[in-house]
């Protein structure tokens, strides 16, 4: 009888020290890119518990302070912690291994590459014809979210590290972003007016014609500085649309002019807009939109995109005559 009574109440001793052992504590579960994770596993004390999440990435967890803590989730690289590294409220990161996806993702540049590699990007988007696919809009949205960032590491590598506030930050960014822009057209336009003479030598094809090019160049002739500018703010078309106004040999004057409103026009709006609805979104209701860059992204891309597909599918049409 005794003997079973020290063995109870040795259970129960084990039992409350394993009770008080353990600790529960609110992270936050994030990847490089800032998004938040849809699902955890956290290992712990030889147990393994499962854990979804708030839309923030923040979730409850117990751990035993005595064990290491092993963190996974899918696509995501694993994470070794001590217990009494994980205070309330600590940002656990996952980094995520690569997929293609992550091309279309701006975070994806902005972790990676930074400024410079922004700069590229604003470059290779209206200059190369490889550029078509990157993230103009958006990436430039989620530049003026990180402003402060982004201009600090320019600052930096110049040795004024020190030069700082949001104003100065915001233009300096806005200024180095419209010169890409600006050059990355002036390489189309360039490039345009070198192949075009040639163009009009070729035989028509299946998916080219010679009306095509003469099309083209009356368009311009018409509307040649408004293509310009509102191409700015069409993905695709951004790319496409000095290329062809140096092939349809548009006035040089006409281009550079409208070519310059255009790109500070698109970098001005979604720089700011980025910086500034940041800025109230999080005084207003408590947030950070860079928690939630995924739907921006898709918004971005449906308001963007939509006036293209609408001309596509609706702009073509002829009304029909009637008798």
């Amino acid at each position: 009888m005794i003997k079973r009574i020290s063995v109870l109440l040795g259970l129960l001793i084990m039992t409350m020290n394993f009770s008080f052992a353990q600790k529960e504590i609110t992270l936050q579960f994030l990847n490089q890119y800032e998004t938040p994770l849809k699902k955890v596993s956290v290992e712990n004390a030889g147990k393994t518990n499962e854990y979804a999440p708030d839309k923030a990435g923040f979730a409850v967890v117990n751990v035993d302070p005595s064990s290491p803590v092993t963190v996974t989730s899918h696509d995501h690289e694993n994470v070794v912690l001590s217990a009494n590294e994980l205070t309330d409220k600590k940002i656990v990161q996952l980094h995520k291994i690569f997929s293609w996806k992550d091309l279309l993702n701006p975070m994806f540049y902005i972790i990676n590459g930074g400024f410079w590699l922004l700069l590229f990007i604003v470059f290779a988007e209206t200059g190369l014809f490889a550029g078509f696919f990157l993230p103009g809009d958006s990436l430039l949205f989620v530049a003026g979210i990180y402003s402060a960032n982004l201009a600090h590491e320019f600052l930096k590598a110049l040795g004024l590290g020190g030069v700082h506030s949001e104003w100065f930050d915001l233009f300096l960014l806005v200024a180095l972003i419209s010169v890409a822009g600006i050059l990355g057209n002036m390489l189309g336009y360039w490039f345009g007016r070198k192949i075009g003479p040639t163009m009009y030598t070729w035989k028509d094809r299946f998916l080219f014609k010679k009306k095509y090019l003469n099309d083209a160049h009356d368009f311009y002739e018409k509307h040649g500085g408004g293509a310009i500018i509102f191409a700015r703010f069409l993905p695709v078309i951004r790319t496409f649309a000095p290329i062809i106004a140096g092939i349809v040999q548009m006035d040089r004057r006409k281009f550079m002019l409208n070519n310059i409103i255009g790109s500070v026009a698109w970098v001005v709006s979604m720089v700011f807009a980025g910086h500034f609805l940041q800025i109230w979104v999080r005084k207003q209701f408590g947030f950070e939109l860079k928690d939630h860059l995924e739907m921006i992204v898709i918004g971005i891309i449906v308001v963007t995109t939509a006036p293209v597909l609408w001309k596509i599918f609706f702009g073509s049409k002829k009304p029909t005559q009637t008798t």
